[in-house]
């Protein structure tokens, strides 16, 4: 009688490689050698008699037939590890969960929340990268990000966690009383700003404002340029010259007067901060720990905001 072949036999070698675009970094998640994963993945691609990936010396990439194996294999692994983790803890959510955040949602979210995930659910670690560049996640490894909801890719869950943004120009009283205060966009060039350098692709970010319902930009003047957004605000406070951010990120210091806004009228809105993962991943006990406790700590502000999920 001929044995049938395990159907299950190299599918987590094939869904590690191509979430992490690397045999290599698909060997560092599955505990074991590069060559392992290579000859399970050999083995799978003899047994389905297609190619499943474009191998170069330093990236792997899908076929059209692994990538129509992906969209169909995620969504059942997921819901299989899911299985897995509540029959192994009874229900209990357990493993790593790794989130990338901006600095802005460091105070704001992951400061309140995580403590009161902790505390629920021990067995749950955590691992936070605070960077604010795009992040993908899968090839980095990451469950899930934190980011502005209108720089989330459609084909993203996404999950409201903080009202929307009003973005602000402010600069501390003593520099204000120093140089004046601008009255409308163009008066710009005649200050000092603080400016932000995109960390990935690098260009200086262009202020944005609205006037009679149409958007325009303006290039500062300036000769501090920063990365970093919790430094900005830093020399903001300072008395080092303007800077343009976002309101919940410097509530704090408007409320103490460290910082006061100008050019208000012509401030625009855009959406809030929101956690975002790929669709497969939220029937993950842990990932769905994180968005029951992140909704409970966060209601306040999650009840300004009519969208609690985009789909």
């Amino acid at each position: 009688m001929r044995t049938r072949s395990d159907p299950f036999s190299g599918l987590s070698a094939f869904l590690a490689a191509a979430e992490a675009g690397s045999f290599t970094s698909a060997a560092a998640r599955l505990d074991v050698s590069p060559a392992a994963v290579s000859q399970a993945v050999k083995a799978l691609e003899a047994r389905l008699g297609t190619p499943l990936f474009i191998r170069t010396t330093r990236h792997v990439g899908l076929t059209e037939a692994g990538a129509a194996l992906l969209a169909r294999l995620s969504p059942a692994a997921s819901e299989i590890i899911a299985a897995v983790e509540d029959a192994a803890g009874t229900g209990e959510p357990t493993g790593l969960l790794r989130l990338t955040v901006p600095r802005m949602a460091v105070p704001l979210i992951i400061e309140p929340v995580i403590p009161a995930l902790r505390r629920a659910h021990p067995k749950i670690a955590v691992e936070v990268a605070v960077e604010d560049a795009t992040v993908d996640l899968p090839g980095r490894g990451f469950d899930a990000g934190i980011r502005i909801g209108e720089y989330i890719e459609r084909d993203m869950v996404a999950v409201r966690l903080t009202r929307d943004i009003t973005w602000s120009v402010v600069a501390s009283p003593a520099y204000l009383a120093e140089h004046g205060t601008p009255d409308v966009p163009e008066d710009l060039p005649m200050h000092q700003a603080v400016r932000y350098r995109f960390p990935r692709s690098g260009a200086v970010y262009r202020w944005e404002f609205e006037r009679d319902g149409r958007a325009f930009s303006v290039d500062p003047s300036g000769s501090l340029i920063v990365n970093d957004s919790a430094l900005l605000v830093s020399w903001a406070c300072a008395g080092l010259g303007l800077a343009y951010v976002a309101d919940i990120a410097v509530a704090a210091e408007l409320g103490e007067r460290k910082l006061v806004r100008v050019l208000e009228p012509f401030l625009p809105t855009t959406q809030g901060l929101f956690l975002y993962f790929p669709r497969r991943a939220q029937a993950q006990p842990k990932l769905r720990a994180f968005i029951d406790l992140a909704k409970q700590v966060l209601r306040p502000v999650q009840q300004e905001g009519k969208e609690q999920m985009r789909l």
